[in-house]
């Protein structure tokens, strides 16, 4: 899969050929990618892949999820030049778009250092990207909320309007889904909480919800169902973050953790 992804990332680039390669000399050379910023680095199973396709000779001097400053040399490379040049916006691309989304989930994880309490994002992902996208968000020490529809059976305010019997909808989808699957049901408010575990959700999304409510949200699980999950989601922001991950949920979620990431900046230097 990260083979097919980096290849059709060079092609989009390269469309019908680089034409510097018709005439640029094809001699040898090596390079260094730096970084200009601090941050956390990400995307090295990415660059590795490309980097093998196009057999190109490569030293990763930083891992994934390795803390890097401005000025470190992050990987050295060896290639003909012509090589070098044609992979170089790519391999940059797919290092500073993972590197950024690390960098913001890392400035999240150290505002809740400490607590036992799980930072998931969400399928607000670029199309096609998800994937590399949520490989970034473990990278920066977060985890991965669902991957999509169809490993998780996840029932929003819009999927709540059709349905006019949760309790008699759930006990016919445990019928018809594979026995693993979890059902979570967004709400939001304390008695629409309160509902959905009695209708037998094995998760709860407190969705928009204050902290105060949530911590009653919490009493109310711990008291009858302890055995839902909880989850806080929605206007979650870096100064109240440790406020909801103190309300007793076991997990925080946040589409800006790659929404609203920055690419870190690096280069390529050919020596």
């Amino acid at each position: 899969m990260i083979k097919a992804f980096v290849k059709k990332a060079l092609q989009e680039d390269v469309g019908r050929g680089d034409l510097f390669r018709l005439v640029g000399d094809k001699k040898r050379a090596s390079a260094k990618i730096v970084s200009k910023q601090d941050g956390i680095f990400a995307g090295v199973e990415y660059a590795k892949a490309l980097c093998k396709i196009e057999k190109i000779k490569f030293n990763f001097l930083k891992k994934d999820g390795e803390e890097i400053r401005e000025g470190d040399i992050l990987a050295t490379l060896e290639a003909k030049s012509t090589k070098l040049l044609m992979c170089e916006r790519t391999l940059l691309n797919l290092l500073q778009h993972a590197s950024g989304i690390a960098t913001n989930v890392n400035s999240y994880i150290k505002l809740i250092e400490g607590l036992k309490i799980k930072l998931l994002d969400t399928r607000k992902t670029r199309p096609l990207l998800r994937i590399f996208e949520k490989y970034a968000i473990r990278c920066g020490g977060g985890c991965n909320h669902r991957m999509g529809l169809d490993d998780c059976l996840m029932l929003k305010d819009t999927h709540l309007k059709t349905i006019d019997n949760l309790k008699e909808f759930i006990k016919n989808a445990r019928y018809k889904l594979p026995y693993t699957t979890k059902i979570e049901i967004e709400c939001e408010s304390i008695d629409e909480s309160k509902y959905a575990m009695g209708c037998g959700a094995d998760m709860v999304m407190c969705d928009n919800m204050s902290i105060e409510d949530i911590k009653k949200v919490a009493e109310f699980r711990d008291k009858n169902y302890p055995y839902v999950l909880l989850e806080a989601s929605g206007n979650i922001t870096k100064e109240n973050i440790r406020e909801f991950a103190n309300t007793g949920v076991d997990a925080i979620s946040s589409g800006s953790l790659i929404h609203q990431a920055t690419w870190l900046d690096f280069s390529m230097k050919v020596d």
